[in-house]
């Protein structure tokens, strides 16, 4: 199934530049039969088609079977955005750093890799990318977040990670490797601004 080979991919891609280390992140996508996620506890590197489940129109999935524990955050953003076909979720260490530096959100400005993302036409902007304290009850996490706009394709959770999207797996790739670039960056940035 091509999306499971999209998905499989992914998380190898994810996997050799040191973003989902050991079992964290999870990875989804919808088709026409439904959404495909992760189940829990494997390594993103390793996975063939049969470490994903399919959840039913009301997000549940097969009896005996448990997705990522982060299904909720999936289901609330393929629920809000009609468009979003793909949601990557990485544990990278500069998304993770910065989460915890930034907990009002991380900003950023004239970077020329902001044009990875819908509706940014110019390096001449600034930005900031969200982040929302992590929390072990995923529901109650999605309905603090749900209010909000989200302008750009991601936000960040406490010390936990990235979460990010796009119409394909091709594209939700596209705007994690657009966000781990600016993280980069970031981090880089304020060592050498700190280095004597």
């Amino acid at each position: 199934m091509q999306i499971l080979d999209e998905l499989v991919a992914a998380g190898r891609r994810l996997d050799e530049r040191g973003w989902v280390p050991a079992t964290s992140g999870n990875l989804s996508a919808r088709d026409a039969d439904g959404v495909w996620i992760t189940s829990s506890g494997h390594h993103k590197g390793r996975l063939d088609h049969g470490h994903f489940l399919r959840l039913d129109a009301d997000g549940r999935p097969p009896a005996g079977t448990r997705p990522s524990a982060e299904t909720a955050l999936h289901l609330g953003l393929y629920r809000r955005e009609p468009d979003i076909g793909a949601v990557l979720h990485t544990h990278s260490v500069n998304a993770t750093v910065l989460s915890r530096v930034y907990p009002e959100g991380v900003p950023f400005e004239d970077h020329e890799i902001a044009k990875a993302f819908p509706g940014v036409d110019t390096h001449a902007s600034a930005h900031r990318i969200p982040v929302w304290p992590n929390d072990q009850d995923v529901d109650r996490l999605w309905r603090a977040i749900a209010p909000h706009d989200l302008p750009l394709p991601g936000f960040l959770i406490g010390g936990h990670g990235l979460y990010a999207w796009g119409t394909t797996v091709d594209d939700a790739l596209r705007h994690v490797e657009a966000f781990e670039h600016l993280f980069a960056c970031i981090v880089l940035e304020h060592r050498l601004r700190s280095t004597p």
